[in-house]
């Protein structure tokens, strides 16, 4: 009877310690903001931050070997993936290059200054006399240099029209940096999720194997007091195997799940996270679908980046026109010619240099064509990225919704699920019920808690998704 008693208890023990791993939802404080959670800021750890030589292979297996587990943060992992995400640092560099190429393009604000030198030899000869007919002047060498001063004053818009379309490429780059921030933000999150959800699964499946390994020793008890047959003790055996079958599926999913956070954030080959945050709801969401609507379409970058392109065509089709027209330039310039060994001369001149080309074949009307059909695109993708937004917003939205209507469901089914698991137990030990009975009810409360963290998770990853969809991380 003391042996009985013992295993009841154990067995509401570590059922109760199943529920304890997923948080309620009284636990969770309703009246936070969106986003709440990760408002504190904490610095990331110094053994996260990848090589700085990006060419550098390894070369030895303990360079690839995991040598430490480092839980974190989702802030610690949102301002990793700020620092070191290889997408973000490609494009940062090409606002540099977009910097660079509008630095370039003023250039043409300033005149030129230029200079060249040439040495020459004239082979010349005079026609022979009838005193020396065998005698030829010798070859003369002649050494000159010039500095000349270009500034092209007029340019009939070819030089505004490049500045211009240039200062709209850095502009245009530089929503592409918040794009890709927000984008890169939002994958880090659904990683972290995933990391999340992982470990969750990896503990549930770790209690399930717990759970068999107790009914199995129930039964193989009531064996030995003759009160089941063998059919329970192999039933038992294998619900185990199938729960250790499970664990080792959620620990392959676990790693799987480390590793792709560990990409984005750039981590170090060496190291492996786990999640330090607690699954738990992220926040709410305040606004009605039209006002989230209304808010993507203001708040998009996306938008704004194909109003930007369709300037950049703009200016380039007027570079392109330009090309017809004359150009006026301004010159000065100073020259020194002289013989070796001989008499030197020098002199200057300025004035005025008109240049046109009348005849091109046609290039400078073909390369306005281009720049009008890129215009054309710009809007149509203009109108195809709003649409797009909308179907984002819509479907965040309304995923958002359901997944907190599942998030009621799955913990109530979890909750009874206990209940049903502690019934089918004291049933089994009591000689009314079966194994099987008690089998079910394991299986049911770890489908029920692997459901509760997948339906609190979905409903931040939704938040996730309606927060990048309006573009107000």
């Amino acid at each position: 009877m003391i042996f009985f008693r013992a295993f009841l208890l154990m067995s509401i023990g570590i059922s109760i310690n199943l529920s304890q791993l997923i948080p309620t939802l009284a636990q969770t404080d309703q009246s936070l903001p969106v986003n709440s959670n990760h408002q504190k800021t904490t610095p990331a750890l110094d053994v996260l931050e990848p090589n700085p030589n990006p060419l550098q292979l390894p070369i030895s297996s303990d360079e690839v070997k995991i040598q430490t587990t480092q839980p974190i943060s989702l802030q610690q992992a949102l301002e990793l993936a700020e620092r070191n995400n290889r997408e973000l640092q490609v494009s940062r560099l090409s606002l540099e290059r977009s910097q660079a190429a509008l630095r370039q393009a003023k250039a043409a604000q300033f005149p030129t200054l230029g200079t060249n030198a040439e040495l020459a030899v004239s082979a010349d000869q005079e026609a022979p006399t009838d005193i020396d007919l065998n005698i030829n002047d010798s070859p003369t060498s002649f050494l000159g240099g010039m500095v000349e001063v270009n500034y092209d004053l007029f340019t009939f818009g070819r030089r505004s029209a490049r500045i211009e379309a240039a200062e709209r490429q850095v502009q245009f780059e530089q929503l592409d940096i918040m794009r890709n921030r927000e984008q890169i933000r939002l994958e880090v999150i659904n990683a972290y999720y995933d990391l999340q959800e992982a470990d969750e699964q990896v503990k549930i499946n770790q209690a399930a194997v717990e759970n068999a390994q107790i009914s199995l020793l129930d039964a193989q008890a009531l064996e030995e007091g003759g009160l089941v047959a063998r059919f329970d003790i192999v039933r038992a055996q294998v619900q185990l195997a199938n729960t250790e079958q499970d664990l080792v599926q959620a620990q392959a999913e676990q790693d799987i799940s480390s590793d792709q956070l560990a990409r984005i954030l750039s981590l170090p080959d060496a190291v492996d996270t786990t999640a330090a945050d607690p699954v738990q709801i992220a926040g709410q969401w305040n606004l009605s679908l039209e006002e989230s609507l209304i808010l993507a379409f203001k708040n998009r970058v996306e938008l704004v980046q194909q109003l930007v392109q369709r300037n950049i065509s703009e200016q380039q089709r007027r570079s392109a026109l330009a090309q017809k027209k004359p150009t006026v330039s301004l010159f000065a310039n100073y020259g020194v010619v002289g013989e070796l060994n001989g008499r030197v001369e020098d002199g200057y001149a300025g004035g005025v240099r008109v240049g046109w080309n009348f005849f091109d074949g046609g290039a400078a009307i073909a390369g306005a064509a281009q720049e009008e059909a890129n215009i054309k695109i710009a809007e149509v993708r203009f109108a195809d990225t709003r649409s797009q937004i909308r179907l984002e917003v819509e479907r965040a939205f309304k995923t958002l919704i359901a997944n907190a209507k599942n998030i009621e469901t799955a913990t109530f089914a979890l909750e009874q699920s206990k209940e049903s698991l502690d019934m089918a137990r004291f049933r089994f030990r009591s000689g009314i019920g079966t194994q099987l009975e008690v089998n079910i009810a394991e299986n049911e409360l770890t489908r029920a808690a692997g459901n509760r963290v997948r339906a609190v998770l979905n409903y931040n990853r939704a938040l996730a998704a309606l927060q990048r969809a309006v573009g107000n991380f």
